[in-house]
């Protein structure tokens, strides 16, 4: 209502506000600001939600991958899809056990180590997961924790013939050839059919020197699975002692491809050639086993030993000083040097040897006298020393005199 008249109204007149000029300005500055920030900042943030580049892998489907290629003998791509299975799917221990029987197939005993007892975190008293566990301590001769670890499985389940398998040839090694040939009996009893048991018992045929019987087990192992390295190098030693070198020869050749970053094949390899004469392929089979474990001074003694044998006395020298002395490699490669003792002699006799028909007995001499100390009743290592000492003493005796005008011997010329 509206009284007409009246100073008082319902309706109140609008009062005439002053604008503010800072206000304003600061109206400004903001708009100017929210510009800027739509031009120059939005462009360069991320989509909230940006699509993944691959798909989301399923830990199945991984493992079913992983088991193809472990059926089809892919062992090195087999591990690294159960590798992947194991980050998708960190809790379940089948797939650690599963990787670390491909790992011990495959020749990589550290590794099959790690995934066995990662299982064993996840299922403290799983068969199968402390078989494969002392498997791998037998070859990385941890025999102490194999055995013991080996026994825990045999007293959870007595009946297991892998375990039994295993077990006989932690024996082998522990040269305990009777029981080793019990286990690898039952083994054969328990589980006839399996790849373990016909390697272990084929084991205890090689080391006891039944070369013929020891074939036999290991051919049936390789029909089961011919895609173990080791098994490979089992039957190429087998052969070789039978004097079957084609066929030695071309198991080592097969483990080499198998496992090509594994030097004992290619020392198996070189020492084959050694003793056919083929001296050159030995000196390339010594490098190819250098390449693949520069550390080792077996393979440079071997190196060595091979060109010696080509009379290249001068790189045998070199090969032989890792062996004997250590040293750096020219890639930065510390080698350590191996005492001297009965078994490796050998090498100390061709390195002395080396440096005297070199001529470089300052070298020569405390190498052949620590061989003389060493190895006081080693018939050949002695008579060799004594030789070689002998060299250097005839050098002596025709190296001229400082005041004598006479030109230095050539270094290459051999007494």
């Amino acid at each position: 209502m509206y009284l007409k008249g009246s100073k008082w109204s319902l309706r109140r007149k609008k009062r005439q506000r002053r604008v503010n000029p800072a206000f304003v300005i600061l109206i400004l500055l903001l708009i100017g600001a929210t510009l800027l920030f739509n031009q120059l900042v939005i462009p360069q943030l991320p989509d909230r939600i940006q699509p993944t580049p691959t798909p989301t892998q399923i830990p199945e489907t991984v493992l079913e991958e992983a088991e193809s290629n472990f059926q089809a003998g892919n062992l090195v791509r087999a591990i690294e899809l159960y590798s992947q299975a194991v980050q998708l799917e960190p809790t379940n221990f089948d797939t650690y056990i599963k990787m670390a029987r491909t790992q011990i197939y495959a020749g990589e005993y550290e590794a099959a180590e790690t995934s066995a007892t990662n299982a064993l975190l996840l299922s403290p008293n799983n068969v199968e997961a402390l078989s494969i566990l002392g498997s791998a301590l037998t070859y990385i001769e941890d025999f102490d924790r194999a055995g013991e670890i080996l026994e825990k499985a045999l007293l959870l389940n007595p009946e297991n013939g892998t375990v039994h398998a295993f077990y006989a040839e932690l024996m082998i090694r522990l040269e305990s050839f009777e029981t080793a040939g019990d286990f690898s009996r039952s083994a054969l009893e328990l589980t006839p059919n399996t790849f373990e048991a016909h390697r272990a018992r084929g084991y205890v045929y090689e080391y006891t020197q039944n070369f013929e019987e020891a074939i036999e087990e290991y051919l049936i192992a390789k029909e089961i699975n011919g895609f173990v390295p080791e098994l490979h190098m089992m039957l190429g030693r087998t052969y070789r002692a039978l004097e079957m070198l084609d066929e030695a020869l071309d198991e080592f050749n097969q483990a080499n491809g198998l496992n090509p970053s594994d030097p004992t094949p290619e020392i198996y390899i070189t020492s084959l050639y050694l003793y056919l004469g083929e001296f050159t392929k030995a000196v390339q089979s010594a490098k190819s086993a250098i390449s693949d474990d520069p550390q080792n001074p077996t393979t440079y003694a071997l190196l060595g030993r091979a060109y010696y044998k080509t009379e290249n006395y001068f790189a045998a020298i070199d090969a032989f000083s890792f062996y004997v002395h250590g040293g750096v490699t020219e890639e930065g490669i510390t080698v350590t040097g191996v005492p001297i003792d009965y078994d490796n002699s050998f090498y100390f006799q061709l390195y002395g040897l080396a440096l005297s028909r070199s001529r470089r007995c300052d070298e020569a001499m405390p190498v052949l006298q620590a061989i003389l100390e060493a190895v006081p009743d080693d018939e050949t290592a002695t008579y060799n020393a004594l030789f070689g000492i002998g060299l250097c003493e005839d050098i002596q005796a025709q190296t001229p005199s400082p005041s004598e005008e006479t030109p230095e011997p050539d270094a290459e010329s051999t007494p």
